[in-house]
This record gives C-alpha cells, sequence and structure tokens, in this order.
C-alpha cells in the first residue's frame, strides 16, 4: 500500500521510506492479535478522557493530592491545570499538563492492572511529548506512578529529574519497603546499584517529537531474587533491573495508576497489558500506524 505524506507526517505514523514510495510499515496479524488478546487497559483521549477499553473502571479521576484520591470525582481538574489537547496527540488528542502544581489525575488500577499475589507479570505503554530543558521544572516529576501506597512502596513509577546541567529518565521498581530497604537507610546513603532504579543519562525527549515508553516487570511476587523488570525507549530496549526480590503487596482496591504528577508537557496512549511483551511486540507496539487504538475491534 503506498500513498503521499509529509516526511514529517510519515516519520509520526511509523512509515518506511522504499524506493521513494512512502509504504506503511505492516504489523504481522499474528503480533496484532497478540497485543489484542493481552491488552486490559487503553485510554487514548480521544473524543473524551475515559479509557475506551478496561477490565476495570474506565473513568479517569481526579482529587486534591494522590494520598486525598478516595475524593476523586470524575474528569479533569476544574482549575484548568490538564486540557485536552484536542489533535494534537501522537494519535488523536492527548492531555496536556500546563503546570508543574495541579491536582491529581488518576484511573483505578484494580483490574486494569491485573495484580497477582503470585508470579505477577505484566506491561505499561504511553507516549510523551515534552522538550525537558524548555518545559520541565527543576526537580522531579513522575509522567506515571502505580501504587496503593507512595512512590517508594511498592510502586512502579517513570521520573525525570532535572538538573542545571541534565535531565536523566528513569524507570522505579520499589517493592515493598521493608523488603527493598529493609533497615531503612535513607536514599542518599544507598549505593547507585542497590536503588531500584533504571537510568538513562541522554534520554531521546525534544521539543516537537514523541516518544514511545514502555516498561515490562516479570516474576514478581515469587518470593525468590528473581523479580526483572525492564525499560523501552521507542521500541528500544534502555535498561533492566535483575535478580531481585520483587515482592508488592497490594491492596488492589486502593491501587491506582496516577498520571502527570509534576509534570509539564503532553500524555498519550496509555496501556497496560496483562503479560510480559516481549522485545518483538514492544517494537510492534511502538510501530502501530494507527496506535493501540487500532487493535481495538
Amino acid at each position: 500500500m503506498t500513498m503521499r505524506l509529509s516526511w514529517a507526517a510519515a516519520c509520526a505514523a511509523g512509515l518506511l521510506l522504499l524506493g521513494g514510495m512512502l509504504v506503511i510499515e505492516e504489523i504481522p496479524v499474528q503480533a496484532q492479535a497478540g497485543l489484542r488478546a493481552a491488552l486490559t487497559f487503553h485510554a487514548g483521549f480521544d473524543n473524551g478522557v475515559n479509557a475506551v477499553h478496561a477490565a476495570g473502571d474506565r473513568t479517569l479521576y481526579s482529587a486534591p493530592t494522590f494520598a486525598r484520591r478516595q475524593e476523586g470525582t470524575p474528569g479533569l481538574p476544574a482549575t484548568g491545570e490538564v486540557q485536552v489537547a484536542s489533535g494534537l496527540g501522537r494519535f488523536g488528542d492527548a492531555l496536556r499538563f500546563t503546570a508543574r502544581r495541579h491536582p491529581s489525575v488518576f484511573f483505578k488500577a484494580q483490574r486494569n492492572v491485573p495484580y497477582a499475589k503470585t508470579n505477577w507479570a505484566g506491561t505499561v505503554s504511553f507516549w510523551l511529548s515534552v522538550d525537558p530543558a524548555g518545559e520541565l521544572d527543576p526537580g522531579f516529576c513522575d509522567p506515571v506512578q502505580i501504587t496503593p501506597h507512595a512512590w517508594n512502596n511498592a510502586a512502579f513509577f517513570v521520573e525525570f529529574e532535572k538538573t542545571a546541567t541534565a535531565t536523566p529518565f528513569r524507570l522505579g521498581v520499589y517493592a515493598d519497603l521493608n523488603v527493598w530497604n529493609p533497615t531503612n537507610r535513607r536514599f542518599e546513603d544507598i549505593p547507585g546499584p542497590e536503588r531500584p532504579l533504571v537510568t538513562v543519562e541522554q534520554p531521546p525527549f525534544g521539543k516537537g517529537k514523541w516518544t514511545h515508553v514502555a516498561f515490562t516487570f516479570d516474576r514478581f511476587n515469587t518470593g525468590e531474587p528473581d523479580g526483572v523488570a525492564r525499560l523501552y525507549l521507542d521500541g528500544q530496549p534502555a535498561g533492566a533491573l535483575t535478580a531481585r526480590r520483587q515482592t508488592f503487596t497490594w491492596d488492589p482496591a486502593q491501587a491506582a495508576i496516577n498520571i502527570g504528577a509534576g509534570y509539564v508537557g503532553m500524555f498519550d496512549e496509555l496501556s497496560v497489558f496483562g503479560r510480559v511483551l516481549s522485545d518483538a511486540e514492544i517494537k510492534a507496539l511502538h510501530a502501530l500506524p494507527t496506535g493501540v487504538a487500532g487493535l481495538l475491534p
């Protein structure tokens, strides 16, 4: 299949240039079927902010803070710091976070992030468009944070840390606090290799571009030091945490997918899968020409 598009539009859609003709990069039907079968949650923020596919609650909520999420009400904050950016998403519409300080915005995780007390695994995927140097405020921000507790207790998150000289990007995978930090050491006293983080010093984010972020987790809640978590950027492996005892004690009814904490930029295509996606499946996910919505009936 050939079509006429600008080079910029082709790059945005994940197309290939072959012999001067723009050709849609085909995703094998089997790969699409596997992704569709594993999908438990998808919010593309088109035609509203609620999820279009969910094993649990589809509703997007806002609350004064993440700690006060029990006070959450449906929809975006009335104060306006989080908006729908019509037509500006990776596909269709997106969410735009305009200020570091804003009410908490979240989905309930119960069943949307299928929890297992033994041998737990899954994948989380989303797209970010942000100019770290020009948009982010100094300090930390977490575009995604998934936990029933806090950032350092049975939690997954991705973060930027903006300093005067750099803005690294990280995946944080924090088991129960008494598992990963049993002696309650100060974080600054924990040697870097012992911290439950995957750090990318020069991540590929930039002004006017969308970057795909995905992470997988496998062999969690086995009771053994065999848990593995992997970070992917633009469909490529970016780092991993291996050989850790990843005990996550959750009350699923209290867990939430918090998005945009301290973040200023665009956010789109939040998806959760109930198993580990392979490297090839992550690559296929990144290359979907119409996004995850194209997998849905």
